[in-house]
């Protein structure tokens, strides 16, 4: 029992010098674990008479209230001295200057539709909307497409169940619409489209404008006057030239490819055309009386061009190196 006080006083010094949690841990094991010095007193207990026990028991007892209270006194000066040590490591500068907030912009491509939209409505058009999933009828039998016509093909369009499929033209809206109002109509129709392509300047999902315009006397001359002007707007070019080339389009007759002047050659930007009898015939809109002219372009292509963007695949990206320049 004659140990007592020097344990005491080694233990108290141990605990001091230790200089974490773990180093603490094992030094609480040497005095008050199952095989430690305070621990062996305590089982020395047994070899003392009846008379002596209580008394060294105290002994004990208060020695083990001594090492517990060193042990919880060290415990809490380590854990203040790592607190002190992160808040040292995460100390904040409050004199520097504020890093500030980062401002965001008009994606480049939703820009060029608003523009598109403000430009048309100025010329008396409606802007119309409508699914993006559709039915064969009004993606390509309402529009005068054959059963073997190469847009039907697995190769061009996305099928999905039920026969349905993602529409490759906005040009089912216009089937819609025709379908849900009486002439005269006066429409354009933005959205996207899908087709099985991928390149630079090809998207699986892009983006269409198509334009309708059915009245009783509607004619070519018409469409080219509208469109012209649509482009000189959009491009802030007076001098702009624009020429109409003979093509091909089932649901339009006659057609023709649009080109507008690019340097020093042209660049095709538009398909456009009379609306086809047929067309008007499977809505229920009588060819005899109304005729119409229709166009489909490309936003995503007139954004490239506005903007100087070489690679369509830019815009789908998210870059925000790309996109900040927008801001």
């Amino acid at each position: 029992m004659s140990d007592l006080s020097r344990i005491v006083a080694a233990a108290q010094a141990d605990f001091e010098a230790c200089k974490d949690p773990v180093a603490l841990e094992n030094a609480k094991a040497r005095y008050l674990g199952k095989s430690g010095l305070l621990t062996a007193q305590l089982k020395s207990l047994g070899q003392l008479s009846a008379a002596e026990r209580p008394a060294a028991g105290a002994r004990i007892n208060e020695a083990k209230m001594l090492l517990e209270q060193a042990l919880d006194r060290r415990r809490g000066a380590l854990a203040d001295e790592k607190l002190e040590a992160q808040l040292a490591a995460e100390a904040l500068d409050v004199s520097l200057p504020g890093r500030g907030a980062g401002v965001g912009g008009i994606h480049p491509l939703t820009r060029t539709l608003d523009r598109v939209e403000t430009l048309f409505r100025s010329l008396g058009f409606e802007v119309a909307d409508g699914p993006e999933i559709e039915d064969d009828f009004h993606n390509f039998t309402a529009l005068n497409m054959p059963e073997d016509h190469p847009a039907r093909s697995m190769h061009d369009t996305f099928y999905v169940d039920g026969g349905l499929v993602l529409r490759t033209h906005t040009s089912p809206v216009q089937v819609r619409w025709m379908q849900a109002h009486e002439p005269p109509i006066r429409i354009i129709v933005p959205g996207r489209v899908y087709r099985v392509d991928s390149d630079a300047t090809h998207s699986p999902m892009f983006h269409q404008v198509e334009g309708l315009w059915i009245g009783e006397t509607v004619s070519f001359a018409d469409l080219k006057g509208v469109f012209t002007e649509f482009l000189k707007r959009f491009f802030e070019r007076d001098d702009l030239r624009v020429r109409f080339r003979p093509s091909f389009f089932p649901f339009t007759e006659p057609s023709a490819e649009i080109d507008m002047s690019f340097g020093d050659g042209w660049l095709e930007i538009a398909g456009s055309g009379q609306v086809h009898p047929n067309v008007l015939k499977a809505v229920g809109i009588d060819p005899q009386r109304w005729q119409g002219v229709a166009f489909g372009m490309g936003p995503d292509r007139l954004a490239m061009l506005r903007y100087g963007v070489n690679d369509l695949r830019l815009f789908y990206e998210n870059d925000l190196r790309f996109l900040r320049q927008f801001a």
